[in-house]
């Protein structure tokens, strides 16, 4: 830096470690817990026996990760394509009964619950199904295709009784908890502004997935796949990649979005729909066809908070959180933390007064220091500290709680309310962009409005 561009503000900006107010820093490894759930061996009636609805690319995992929790079998498995029947006995065993038709699984008295993953436009159906046939259910994220759909899933797990847990897995991540308990002390003191980001930069990452080679209406029930939408004749880039069609996805908002939400929703302890939401977007590298955006970016207010949320499927960005507070900011990812504190106060002279004639400047710079400087050097050094977690996997915690309050009847970490304000934002972040311009949630009428 040369003379030239060094600046007033800079040259006190340095200075200031010698007024008080020094940072030191401080790196802690976080130690996984211990999975909520009992040891081996444990007696058959204390087996939770479930039902897999859904055996695709999301929902092979949940069942892989499933049976390797104790305590946990996997009674049968449905799906509308015959080629993850086979998947599904390839995970669990050779003779696990499989079938097209889920309903098969909520009439068997042998099951204790469902876990699902399928398109976002069969949630409100198997939700509403599975608690009225008397299952607790494990579902997807993101709760709901629509609003209306959110709503209605309240109502009748609500009149139910029954238990749901909703798969934004963040919630049960041991960042996202070490975040929440260090902003519920007041580490960060008022919160100003929460922004969150992520990206990917591949053909997968954006949901241009292969179909099997061999899927066909004779192997695939494809009208019952498509549901109540209108119907269409039979499209295997429709099965693999319904995320890119409104009439069945909820686009980058239901895939990426939820995740930013409900891990922020978690973290700063917020459980309810934003009051208002804004906007923009647009298909702007994937030109395939969808009708979903692939850069979405959007300004929310909950309450009176501002958060700030962007999503872009053609440039690689790691999940990152910036909680902004009066008293420092805290930086979270997937698998480690930094808060940076701030002191909030002046620790050298104001550089404002580079605009005051030389005498009046050095009269008020003698009397700043003489009625700061002995209260700075009291200041206790600022310690700068991050948690790191490294190979933890926030899936396995997020079914074994879900198994666990099957088991216990103790509340789960993500029930449909917490689900259905995580989903709301993704629905108000969607109908801003396609009306173009802000929208808000009338909790009246239960409605997204203009």
């Amino acid at each position: 830096m040369t003379k030239s561009n060094f600046s007033r503000r800079e040259f006190l900006e340095m200075s200031a470690a010698a007024a008080g107010g020094s940072v030191a820093a401080r790196s802690v490894l976080l130690s996984p817990e211990p999975l909520d759930t009992p040891a081996r061996p444990m007696a058959p009636s204390d087996t939770i026996r479930f039902g897999m609805i859904g055996i695709g690319m999301q929902g092979s995992g949940l069942l892989g990760t499933s049976i390797t929790l104790p305590g946990v079998e996997c009674v049968a498995a449905a799906d509308l394509y015959d080629g993850r029947h086979t998947l599904a006995r390839e995970i669990v065993r050779p003779n696990l009964p499989v079938t097209r038709r889920y309903r098969e699984l909520l009439d068997n008295k042998d099951i204790d619950c469902i876990v699902a993953a399928v398109p976002d436009h069969w949630h409100r159906q198997v939700v509403i199904d599975a608690v009225s046939a008397g299952k607790d259910i494990y579902c997807e994220k993101p709760m709901s295709h629509t609003a209306a759909d959110g709503v209605a899933m309240v109502d009748a797990v609500k009149k139910s009784g029954r238990i749901v847990q909703i798969g934004s897995q963040r919630v049960s991540s041991q960042v996202c908890a070490k975040a929440k308990e260090m902003i519920a002390q007041g580490m960060l003191g008022d919160l100003m502004l929460v922004e969150g980001y992520m990206g990917r930069n591949d053909p997968t990452g954006a949901w241009q997935y292969p179909p099997p080679f061999d899927l066909s209406p004779q192997n695939l029930d494809w009208d019952t796949w498509q549901g109540n939408v209108p119907k269409v004749p039979f499209n295997p880039l429709y099965f693999a990649r319904w995320r890119c069609w409104k009439q069945y996805g909820t686009g980058v908002a239901g895939d990426l979005l939820v995740h930013l939400i409900s891990g922020m929703m978690f973290m700063v302890g917020i459980n309810e729909a934003p009051r208002q939401a804004s906007a923009v977007g647009g298909i702007r590298h994937w030109k395939d066809g969808r009708n979903m955006p692939d850069v979405q970016a959007a300004v929310y207010y909950f309450g009176d908070l501002p958060v700030y949320m962007r999503l872009n499927l053609a440039c690689e960005m790691p999940e990152t959180y910036r909680i902004q507070g009066s008293k420092g900011l805290l930086e979270v990812g997937g698998s480690s933390l930094s808060f940076t504190p701030q002191l909030g106060i002046n620790t050298y002279p104001s550089y404002y007064t580079g605009s005051f004639p030389r005498a009046m400047r050095e009269e008020y710079e003698r009397k700043w220091h003489q009625e700061n400087d002995e209260k700075l050097s009291k200041l206790a050094v600022q310690e700068s500290i991050s948690y790191r977690m490294p190979d933890f996997d926030d899936t396995r915690p997020h079914l074994a709680n879900y198994f666990n309050a099957v088991r216990s009847r103790k509340p789960v970490v993500e029930d449909v309310v917490f689900g259905h304000h995580a989903a709301l934002a993704c629905h108000m972040a969607n109908e801003s962009y396609f009306r173009g311009g802000s929208v808000t949630w009338d909790g009246a009428s239960k409605t997204i409005k203009g």
